[in-house]
């Protein structure tokens, strides 16, 4: 019997059920008041939305009903609905039609879940149809190469790697051709998490950035980070860093079922202009969906 998959919904069970719960509380049937407006700010933020991204929401949440003279506050779900949905940068869908490669590198800290979502990754991208190669290119942790390989195994499909302490870059460049000459549609490149500091982590990843531009036309095509949905405005300060060093171009959220905080999905995306890409919902390998920021406002209420 198939394992049943997690939704976005389900994911956010324990976020619905704390923090956005007293949301939905709060927005009862009662006058709009000043008191109003500190405690709503009060719960975002707690919700980790950060102070940021919350002022910016009330900002435009309070010239909404002014503009329309709204003042209960049951009449604001709707308002705050959209305005959380806005906060979320949306990007180009996927193309899962082109038979051309595509080459993601993957990037994040260890223990974020980064290893095991490319396993997600890559069996989502062989549902719909697409061929994937995987390259083992963390050679700077001894269990990574292991650990990506059983993943594979569980996703069917084939892992370019090489010794701990190898040159990361030479995996790299050994994947694409081996992706070339296979004719792959898609490679997904793991990269190192933790370096003995974050500028050598993130010189690191900018080497491995730069073999795979020069292996493959266009490459990296997407370069995806990886943040652990728990770690709440850490995971702000990680994307900063990152996204300055690798040009990332979108995000994965992580264990969000383990979090009654949810908000950091929006602080990341808004603050950082950065689309999420995929959530994953859960510990199984079927567990990630394509983030749709429609269900995601919707889950958190709903």
């Amino acid at each position: 019997m198939l394992e049943r998959v997690k939704s976005i919904r389900d994911a956010l069970t324990r976020t619905r059920q704390a923090a956005f719960g007293r949301v939905a509380t709060l927005l009862g049937a009662t006058e709009i008041t000043p008191e109003f407006w500190d405690e709503l700010e009060a719960l975002l933020i707690q919700a980790d939305l950060g102070v940021e991204t919350t002022a910016d929401i009330l900002e435009k949440a309070k010239a909404h009903v002014k503009r329309e003279g709204i003042i209960r506050t049951d009449a604001l779900k709707s308002v705050l609905k959209a305005e959380l949905r806005a906060m979320l940068v949306t990007a180009e869908p996927l193309d899962l039609t082109t038979d051309d490669l595509r080459v993601v590198l993957i990037v994040g800290t260890n223990g974020s879940g980064k290893t095991t979502s490319i396993a997600k990754l890559a069996a989502w991208f062989k549902g719909q149809g697409r061929s994937v190669l995987l390259a083992a290119a963390d050679t700077f942790r001894a269990a990574a190469g292991d650990q990506l390989d059983v993943w594979a195994d569980r996703a069917g499909v084939p892992v370019i790697g090489g010794q701990p302490g190898s040159d990361p870059g030479a995996i790299v460049y050994d994947a694409l051709q081996a992706a070339q000459s296979r004719k792959v549609n898609v490679v997904l490149i793991d990269t190192a998490g933790r370096l003995h500091t974050k500028f050598n982590l993130m010189q690191e990843l900018k080497k491995v950035r730069n073999v795979t531009a020069k292996a493959a036309a266009g490459a990296p095509h997407e370069t995806w980070l990886v943040l652990d949905g728990t770690t709440g405005q850490n995971a702000l300060a990680q994307a900063q860093q990152f996204k300055a060093a690798v040009e990332v171009t979108g995000v994965i959220i992580t264990k969000l079922d383990g979090t009654a905080k949810g908000g950091m999905v929006f602080a990341v995306s808004h603050q950082l202009q950065l689309p999420i890409r995929f959530i994953a919902t859960g510990e199984k390998l079927g567990d990630i969906a394509l983030f749709d920021a429609a269900a995601f406002v919707d889950g958190l209420f709903e």
